[in-house]
């Protein structure tokens, strides 16, 4: 069984950043936004019912979701948003695990969920929880500055996540990264080494539970 490490963090935060510098140093990524953004697209898994609950207006021509329009959809419909959680959180969480566990290769696993404490029900699922932290102005012109939003756009989205103390109140490692790239490499080396040793811990268990 694969040693998980779930990441999170708020909108700007530095989550791939920081995820691509572990992955530099051998752990392994599973990226739950990548395998929405699969279930998505066109033909992708989740469109059926998509398109049979928010109609053709949040499909574009290919047959893809049409990303603003949901948006502007979740934004203006309260029910918009758990709808559509319910159709693509239990495609996701399976298709996630499925991955987590074929990872035997890599000594680690990060399992990197933006809504892991807005979800719920990913601690069970992993071994420790690292949330990417910054300061929520940098984080607002991080977004606005790789996006087409606005500031009041970005207050929006944040909004709907969860608070910068909530996800640090369930924080086991923290990584800040309001600062540049040279100050998150010594922070990842410290807990790369810890989770190393973790995860060796965990295999000899295991491996000391199979021959009892």
């Amino acid at each position: 069984m694969s040693f998980v490490i779930g990441v999170t963090g708020g909108i700007g935060s530095g989550k791939s950043t920081v995820v691509d510098l572990f992955a530099a140093r051998g752990a392994a990524v599973v990226d739950t936004d990548a395998i929405a953004h699969e279930l998505t697209m066109a033909r992708g898994a989740a469109m059926h019912e998509i398109a049979a609950a928010f109609g053709s207006g949040v499909v574009l021509a290919e047959g893809g979701l049409d990303r603003a329009a949901m948006r502007r959809l979740v934004f203006s419909d309260p029910t918009a948003r758990s709808r559509l959680e319910a159709i693509l959180h239990p495609m996701i969480r399976r298709e996630s695990e499925a991955r987590c566990q074929s990872m035997t290769g890599a000594p680690y696993v990060l399992l990197v969920v933006p809504l892991l404490v807005e979800a719920g029900g990913y601690r069970e699922r992993v071994e420790r929880i690292l949330v990417v932290d910054c300061d929520e102005e940098v984080q607002i012109s991080r977004v606005v500055a790789r996006s087409a939003l606005s500031v009041d756009e970005v207050r929006a989205i944040m909004a709907t996540q969860a608070a910068r103390t909530e996800r640090l109140a369930v924080a086991d490692d923290v990584i800040s990264n309001s600062g540049g790239l040279a100050t998150l490499g010594p922070q990842i080396d410290v807990l790369h080494q810890r989770y190393l040793e973790l995860a060796t811990l965990r295999l000899n268990a295991d491996t000391l539970n199979e021959n009892c």
